[in-house]
């Protein structure tokens, strides 16, 4: 005999987890017995469908959402068996049976969608921490490495820079570092401070020379202070 199909019409069943779900099937049968199909039931077809109906609702209602989804071969092939079980004796052999579809109320489609997402969230942030943790000890390293060499942070830093004026046409300005203009502001200071001193005392040798023009002892004294002056580079 041919193969017949059809289809069972959507099982509205409630999950083991509390859960309604609409359930679409195909069955695909055949006659092995013809006379067993007449003589033992009266529509053969029509009991193989009402039998697939019934199968569906107890066999979903023991399974939780999470298995109707994930394994939705085993649960076919297990209809199919006790199927074939059943309608054995009526000559009716059961070849295949498919589940179409398993449609979800829409709320609980929100609901999945949005835990889905915030999972997915999560894992995203989760790695993003990972690379913060890598990139913050790979500075460490780095900072470590520059600090044995002070030379190298300024190399960096030039580097910096230069990729930067690489890039874009900009004006970029940066501050000058302080190593590189403390020597000439230190040295800039002492000079200044010398002058001061030389100034006051040459300004102070000369009042001694007209107070005491008439003394030659002060008159020579204060030349002393001059060559002094002199020879310790104040002028």
């Amino acid at each position: 005999m041919r193969t017949q199909t059809f289809n069972v019409p959507p099982q509205e069943v409630l999950t083991r987890d509390s859960v309604t779900v609409s359930v679409d099937a195909v069955v695909y049968i055949r006659i092995t017995d013809p006379t067993s199909s007449v003589v033992q039931v009266e529509n053969a077809q029509f009991s193989t469908r009402v039998l697939a109906s019934t199968t569906i609702r107890n066999i979903f209602g023991t399974k939780s959402l999470h298995e109707i989804l994930s394994q939705r071969e085993e649960i076919a092939s297990l209809m199919q068996e006790i199927l074939d079980q059943v309608t054995d004796k009526w000559g009716v052999s059961v070849e295949r049976v498919e589940i179409k579809d398993v449609s979800l109320p829409q709320q609980m489609q929100r609901v999945m969608a949005a835990e889905a997402e915030a999972t997915r969230e999560a894992r995203s942030k989760l790695i993003a921490a990972q690379g913060e943790e890598k990139a913050s000890r790979c500075l460490k390293e780095a900072a470590e490495t520059l600090a044995d060499t002070p030379t190298a942070v300024q190399l960096r830093y030039l580097q910096t820079l230069n990729t930067i004026s690489a890039e874009t046409d900009s004006t970029i300005v940066f501050p000058i570092p302080i190593d590189l203009t403390g020597g000439l502001m230190m040295s800039d200071n002492q000079n200044a401070y010398a002058n001061i001193n030389a100034d006051q005392l040459a300004e102070t040798i000369s009042q001694i020379e007209k107070d005491f023009s008439v003394e030659p002892t002060l008159k020579d004294l204060s030349s002393v202070y001059l060559d002094g002056a002199k020879k310790y580079k104040y002028f």
